[in-house]
Formats: structure tokens, C-alpha cells, sequence
């Protein structure tokens, strides 16, 4: 098993900047990547961006290209999510996940983290 939890959610100003954490333990070692999704009142849940554990690389959704940053200290078994120039329609719970294999569906979730953008 694999145990995430989210930090770093809040209230910012649209055009501010917040940082998101996710810290996994438990067994990391079958980690093979870790993302980030979002999920709107009334909307499905969608993905914001993942990062291969190990070699880093990242992607994102459209959606966040070029102002979502997503990376992960492998030290310390944590991903980040540095979401600089926010809109009010980034507005979301946020949660972290794990998978073992690219293939695999995300089975490893965090408890979900708020982020309210106001305009």
C-alpha cells in the first residue's frame, strides 16, 4: 500500500501563486508515477499534470501548460505543484495519486486538498 497526503491548498487572489505538496509513504519503491487531479463542484475529476518517479518527466493538461509546475524530491518521497498566474476556474479540490505501472489505473489517492481562486 501507498499512503498519500496532500498539503497546501487555500484562498488566493486570481493572478497568485500557490504550492501544493504530496507526500507518500508506506511502499514507495512500486511507485512508477504520480499525479495531480482537480475536481470542480459539479464536474468530473480531471488531470492536472503527472511526473514519471523516477526519471522526472513531467505532463500536463492543456489546461495548465505553461503556468502549473510539477516536480518531486525523490529524497523525500514528495511531488509538487507549483501553480503560479491562477485563474478562478482553477478552482478545485486537488488531489494527489500513485500507480505502480503506466498501464495501471491510479488505485493510490490523497484526501484532497482546496484551492479557491477568487477574482
Amino acid at each position: 500500500q501507498v499512503h498519500l497526503v496532500e498539503s497546501g491548498g487555500g484562498l488566493v487572489q486570481a493572478g497568485g501563486s500557490l504550492r501544493l505538496s504530496c507526500t507518500a509513504s508506506g511502499r514507495t519503491f512500486i511507485i512508477n508515477d504520480m499525479a495531480w487531479f482537480r475536481q470542480a463542484p459539479g464536474t468530473e475529476r480531471e488531470f492536472v499534470a503527472r511526473i514519471v518517479w523516477t526519471a522526472g518527466t513531467p505532463y500536463y493538461a492543456d489546461s495548465v501548460r505553461g503556468r502549473f509546475t510539477i516536480s518531486r524530491d525523490y529524497a523525500k518521497n514528495t511531488v509538487y505543484l507549483q501553480m503560479n498566474s491562477l485563474k478562478p476556474e482553477d478552482t478545485a479540490v486537488y488531489y494527489c495519486a500513485a500507480r505502480s505501472m503506466p498501464t495501471m489505473p491510479y488505485s493510490y489517492w490523497g484526501q484532497g486538498t482546496q484551492v479557491t481562486v477568487s477574482s
